[in-house]
């Protein structure tokens, strides 16, 4: 396999490889696209981008091939690209303040470039490509706002150089010449590290398609292995069952964005043929440490090459010293860790998850634990919420009087669920109120409580903080009037292609159509789940007027008061075709296709 030197001078070596520029760098839709191809389309953009002003370009592509072959030709334009996780109005809008111009898949009021012809013949010698200056600002990308409002993180090419370099030397032999597949976007560190930067620069091709769901994943052509490049989200949702020949392409599964519970990695490892190699880090720091579990393993995590690290005396914060970071300085994480030995540590918990509630010092993490001990808990996650009091006066001059409460967002597990049914949501409060008041001071206890089917997700698999207060802003009904009830999910847009889109729907508790239906034990009918499919899909795509039929319906699972689900729709023009799948983390709900006819607009 041909290794060029480094990130920094990955495009001048590839021209002069005399085997190498008519083998895949990716896979889009079973076709390879090869490294002729890339340097043709980073070559284009690089032309392009050279007769723009400013320097700042936003960057938002859902195809890793495309996205690669953009963010290389920016690079070699001496353009600093910013990577939002969506682009969704807010983001498009708060970006707008910050760039020049616009790249790739935002919508067309903001004018993103693109080339005027798909250009795939490689005119370019190895000397119009520059070797990239280590100093330069390539990148800012956002924090993913588990714990806040995301925050902009500025990247020097040798920060993102050096990371390359670390995982090759860690898990390079292991993964060998295997291609690279992820449910995980590339809008953020992680995705694009592992899923474009390093597969890159080390000559493993990968696929353009992220995928929605482990059950997608197909072996490559040739019967070559896969990396599976996923997140702890994405893995709580095993299938039931997985193909032989699937489970055998995966040679090494990573996951990032948070701690994966030992019994999903050894779940995984099981049906997929892989314990996932779970990595430590930040959009600030990048990788720090890694962990695979094992038979008689610890949860202790080993720390990365040419990192050092150091516990803070006064907190036990962990600090770290690394190539990753902009500087040579000393950084603190937001985590505790208790020291194992020179090379390893263990996970103690974030300190900015400890809060003070009526002068007390709560650990959510701790809430979080006491919880999920408990039967009816698949998952959780609590916050503080701190409102001002309705008619306070002010405590000082400036700001009013709090009010301070704890949330709990509760994910039931199948004796949760059969208690919710029959016995009610007070009745569950309190049952896992009294569970927790042995060990958690009264002040601590949640006193607002949400039933979800799943954790809401970003595409980065995380939870964010916005995600789950958003859930809080569908207050009850002050009537009880059936008029007044929504009739609609809460939604939010996942995912947004041509003719593809991903949307997280949140059911309302007290949605008109769960009355009746049926009493004590409320589900959402079959039927307006499949008014939401078409009702959504005449919303985001130019279906033509007319109801023809149904094909293939399936209602596999029920779905209940407040779930969260994702609506998959795709959109097929020469079928005249909308296909839907509905899946939360317990699978899948319902699936069908929808044919319709007459006279519709151009797609």
């Amino acid at each position: 396999m041909f290794n060029p030197p480094d990130l920094l001078t990955l495009l001048r070596a590839l021209p002069g490889h005399h085997q190498g520029q008519e083998r895949p760098f990716a896979w889009r839709d079973g076709k390879p696209l090869s490294y002729a191809y890339l340097l043709a389309q980073v070559a284009a953009w690089r032309r392009l981008l050279s007769r723009q002003a400013g320097s700042r370009f936003a960057l938002y592509s859902s195809d890793s091939a495309t996205f690669a072959c953009i963010l290389l030709g920016a690079w070699q334009a001496d353009k600093t690209i910013y990577l939002p996780g969506d682009a969704l109005p807010a983001t498009c809008a708060n970006l707008s303040a910050l760039v020049d111009g616009y790249l790739g898949e935002f919508p067309p009021r903001y004018a993103p470039l693109s080339l005027d012809i798909d250009d795939d013949s490689p005119s370019q010698t190895a000397a119009e490509f520059k070797a990239l200056l280590p100093d330069f600002p390539g990148l800012v990308i956002y924090t993913s706002g588990s714990t806040g409002e995301p925050q902009a993180v500025p990247k020097f090419l040798s920060q993102l150089a050096t990371e390359v370099a670390s995982l090759e030397q860690l898990f390079g032999d292991r993964i060998g010449n295997a291609d690279v597949v992820a449910t995980v976007s590339h809008q953020h560190i992680y995705g694009l590290l592992f899923k474009i930067l390093w597969p890159l620069t080390n000559g493993r091709a990968i696929h353009a398609q992220q995928i929605a769901y482990l059950e997608e994943l197909q072996p490559p052509p040739g019967g070559k292995p896969v990396v599976l490049i996923s997140s702890p989200a994405h893995l709580r949702r095993l299938p039931a069952t997985f193909a032989q020949d699937q489970a055998a392409s995966i040679r090494a599964i990573f996951s990032s964005g948070g701690p994966l519970e030992a019994e999903i990695a050894f779940a995984a490892g099981a049906l997929l043929g892989s314990i996932p190699l779970e990595v430590y880090g930040s959009s600030e720091t990048g990788g720090v440490a890694w962990r695979q579990r094992g038979a008689g393993a610890d949860d202790s995590w080993q720390v990365m090459p040419a990192i050092r690290w150091r516990v803070a005396a006064n907190d036990n914060v962990l600090e770290i010293c690394s190539p990753h970071l902009p500087d040579s300085d000393w950084y603190a994480l937001a985590d505790q860790v208790q020291f194992i030995d020179p090379q390893r540590f263990r996970l103690e918990g974030r300190i900015d998850r400890i809060v003070k509630v009526e002068e007390k010092r709560i650990s959510l993490d701790a809430l979080e634990r006491q919880l999920k001990a408990m039967a009816q808990v698949a998952d959780v996650r609590v916050l503080l919420l701190e409102q001002p009091e309705s008619g306070a006066e002010s405590t000082s001059e400036f700001s009013p009087r709090q009010r301070q409460r704890i949330a709990a967002f509760v994910v039931l597990s199948a004796a949760g669920l059969q208690i919710l049914a029959t016995q009610g949501k007070l009745a569950l409060n309190r049952m896992l109120r009294n569970g927790m008041a042995h060990a958690v001071e009264a002040v601590a206890l949640p006193r607002s409580w949400r039933y979800l089917d799943a954790m809401p997700v970003n595409a980065q698999g995380k939870t964010t903080r916005a995600d789950l207060l958003a859930l809080l802003e569908s207050p009850a009904p002050a009537s009880s009037d059936l008029a007044e009830l929504p009739r609609k999910p809460l939604v939010r847009v996942l995912e947004q292609e041509t003719h593809r889109i991903l949307l997280e729907l949140t059911v309302p508790a007290n949605l008109l159509y769960f009355n009746g239906h049926f009493d004590g034990a409320p589900i959402l009918p079959g039927v307006v789940q499949l008014d939401w499919a078409i009702s959504y899909g005449r919303q985001y795509f130019a279906l033509a007027p007319h109801f023809l039929g149904m094909l293939g319906l399936k209602f596999q699972r029920v779905i209940l008061p407040g779930a969260v689900v994702q609506l998959e729709l795709l959109h097929d023009p020469q079928k005249s075709s909308l296909a839907f799948r509905m899946a939360s983390t317990a699978g899948q709900h319902a699936s069908g296709r929808v044919t319709f006819g007459g006279s519709h607009a151009a797609s």
